[in-house]
């Protein structure tokens, strides 16, 4: 029988040893010698050694089967600075049959398989990924069909009792049975020489028997081919079968991997988790059994009538559902930055860039079709010089941005930088620049309300403090309004709004607090800027906005709660009012038609799946049988006299709205009817999701 012998480290331990493992993700960027041999540690790593090739011979343990069931998850980030957690884009649960016989046969049957497709996606796995690790790796270690890692030594092997240096770390007394008790000592290995593909990591180890209990590690920047992936983490834990023999219970796999598309950071997860149980030990298992492959699968008939348990989302472990614990998240930022210093130091010198698709070409009443490009030089690794342009045919005038940076990943970032571009009002976008460009070109309707911006200034991040990404940004400025040279295909554009012309200062402090978890099992996230102009002796003013987004699982639906509010003092312009109406701010009432120096738009909305028709997507998957439903309710209220807009603008105003959202295809697309219910109308849209805004 297998005991209770799984070692559970106390979270601050577990912590210790992730930070460990993830500081180590860039070996490379200071090549330190390790810390001499502990001699103690020494010892025990040789005795490990010994006692692991004995297991191997250990006449006592002829064979064994056992039942490996786990689950194998691709998530996916993308933005800046990762400021979502990751999402789930396909899940597989997985059964495996997994036998061993003496010396060292192995074979592995995938016996039970379901996955569920929640983005569409081409997701495809490398073949081990299917099967569990066993022996603790062989004396060379490989992960990922050898595309990942290839050929790196063993800490516990003949080879590596030379390339590694070991010191004593923890030491834990794990009870298996009321009667029984054993000590288990962390051994810390780092490699000699960092230089060079190698492990690094800990083991756990028996002080009495020198068993291996568990095994973390991560790999020198040389031993990982993939030179994409940025972590690379394996956990093996082992429980104790028949009161003997050390043999596989636990094993985690994580694999992320991190490139851009255009100018914007995309990263890719591959977690797999595995339990193994069932054990049966010297069985008699027939030699016919290890021919072929190590890894087989069964027909596809068998794969899909293995009986799993219950609905396959509600199966995944907890860390693959959105959110991973905040220090934990904090561990990883550290990591993440150096990888970035690392990433630079193997950046291309010059490549196409964009913030968005729409950076490329775009449709507005003041530019009709523009068409825009740019592109980035990193003369060295700390500096990075940056280009955009854009030129607009019915304005016939020519937009730009050069900026010099030397990024950090964190605090010391600076920008400086010369530009002149359209700037929108407002602190919330209503629609997606793509929509916007179709609905513009189309029908008219132009959910944009730019001003003339001509800059030079700077922008300093100040890093992370209580929870928040500071940054601080101040410009000399000259600002002008717009108006309005294109011609929809039908329909008209509305005027724009009557910026005033201002020169002078502009400075903001803005503190983002990315999604994390919040009081009562609520996932938050946050924005504030404090932002300033003086602008010769007439326009001085001080602006405060917050944004605020929140949301509750309550059993099968979603409780969503999200806010804007904005409070000013002095002479505000009219290019820095609280301006709401439209989709996001104000549905049922026209773009922009609620303005005033004070302001808040709140919304309230429940998501709940309900049955829908799942529709085919070749390679891609299918979609789920289910749609989102999402109720809300809306209310929108300004403050404070503003003057004349010229565009029938509603002062001191409260307004109210109800509608209903339907998500389609993964989510990812929205439709919307809304009624305003104080003198407003009937709105209907549809458009991508929000959280993808940012890359079109």
């Amino acid at each position: 029988m297998l005991l209770a012998a799984r070692l559970h480290l106390r979270a601050p331990a577990r912590r210790v040893a992730l930070a460990l493992l993830l500081a180590a993700v860039a070996p490379p960027l200071a090549a330190q010698s390790p810390a001499p041999d502990d001699s103690a540690a020494r010892v025990l790593a040789e005795r490990a050694t010994a006692r692991r090739a004995l297991q191997l011979a250990d006449t006592a343990l002829r064979d064994y089967e056992a039942t490996a069931h786990g689950f194998l998850t691709f998530l996916a980030q993308v933005g800046e600075g990762f400021p979502d957690p990751p999402k789930v884009v396909k899940a597989d649960e997985l059964a495996v049959k997994v036998y061993w016989a003496a010396p060292d046969r192995t074979k592995q049957i995938l016996v039970g398989q379901r996955d569920t497709l929640l983005l569409p996606g081409d997701v495809g796995y490398y073949r081990d990924r299917y099967g569990i690790v066993q022996n603790n790796f062989p004396d060379r270690i490989v992960l990922g069909d050898g595309n990942d890692v290839r050929d790196v030594p063993h800490p516990l092997s003949e080879i590596g009792l030379r390339e590694y240096r070991f010191t004593l770390g923890d030491s834990l007394r794990i009870r298996l049975a009321p009667d029984r008790t054993i000590s288990v000592l962390e051994v810390e290995f780092r490699p000699v020489d960092d230089r060079q593909p190698r492990a690094v990591g800990s083991l756990y180890i028996d002080r009495e028997t020198a068993d291996v209990v568990r095994m973390s590690m991560t790999f020198t920047d040389a031993a990982i081919l993939d030179k994409r992936i940025e972590t690379l983490v394996v956990t093996l834990e082992n429980g104790l079968v028949d009161g003997r023999f050390w043999l596989p219970r636990h094993q985690e796999l994580e694999v992320a991997r991190t490139s851009t598309w255009l100018d914007f950071p995309a990263r890719g997860i591959i977690r797999g988790r595995w339990e193994v149980d069932d054990y049966q030990v010297n069985q008699g298992l027939a030699s016919t059994l290890f021919g072929g492959p190590r890894l087989a699968i069964a027909p596809a008939a068998t794969l899909r009538s293995y009986p799993f348990e219950g609905p396959l989302l509600a199966q995944l472990p907890p860390d693959v559902q959105a959110v991973t614990e905040a220090d934990v998240e904090r561990v990883r930022a550290q990591a993440e930055a150096l990888v970035r210093e690392q990433a630079l130091r193997r950046a291309r010198t010059s490549a196409l860039s964009a913030r968005r698709v729409s950076d490329f070409l775009r449709v507005n009443r003041v530019e009709g079709l523009a068409l825009g490009a740019g592109g980035v030089w990193r003369p060295t690794p700390a500096l990075t010089l940056s280009l955009r342009g854009r030129y607009g045919t019915d304005d016939a005038e020519a937009k730009g941005r050069v900026s010099l940076a030397r990024p950090r990943g964190g605090a010391g970032d600076l920008e400086l930088y010369v530009e002149r571009d359209y700037r929108e009002a407002g602190d919330v976008a209503e629609v997606s620049l793509t929509r916007n460009s179709i609905a513009a070109q189309e029908f008219g309707s132009d959910y944009t309300d730019p001003y003339d911006v001509r800059a030079v200034g700077a922008r300093v991040g100040l890093g992370e403090r209580w929870g928040r990404r500071w940054a601080l940004s101040a410009a000399y400025e000259e600002q002008r309004p717009l108006m309005v040279h294109a011609t929809p295909s039908t329909g008209h554009f509305e005027p724009t709004l009557p910026a005033a012309r201002l020169k002078g200062v502009r400075a903001s402090l803005v503190a983002d607090r990315p999604l994390g978890e919040g009081l009562w099992g609520t996932q938050v996230s946050s924005r504030a800027e404090l932002r300033g102009g003086a602008f010769g002796g007439d326009t001085t003013f001080g602006r405060l906005s917050l944004t605020v987004e929140a949301t509750r699982r309550l059993g099968a639906g979603e409780l969503a709660v999200s806010g804007v509010y904005v409070i000013s003092a002095g002479d505000l312009p009219p290019q820095e009012l609280a301006l709401f109406g439209g989709p996001m701010t104000g549905p049922g009432y026209a773009y922009h038609s609620l303005a005033g120096r004070h302001g808040g738009s709140e919304r309230l909305e429940w998501r709940v799946p309900v049955p829908f028709a799942s529709i085919p997507l070749g390679r891609f998957g299918s979609t789920p049988p289910t749609m989102t439903l999402a109720p809300y309710v809306h209310a929108a209220f300004v403050r404070g006299d503003v003057g004349d807009l010229g565009r029938g603008a509603r002062t001191d105003a409260t307004v109210t709205s109800v509608g209903v959202a339907g998500l389609f295809l993964f989510d990812l697309l929205r439709v919307d009817v809304a009624r305003g219910l104080r003198d407003g109308r009937w709105m209907f849209g549809i458009d991508v999701t929000r959280a993808f805004w940012g890359v079109l």
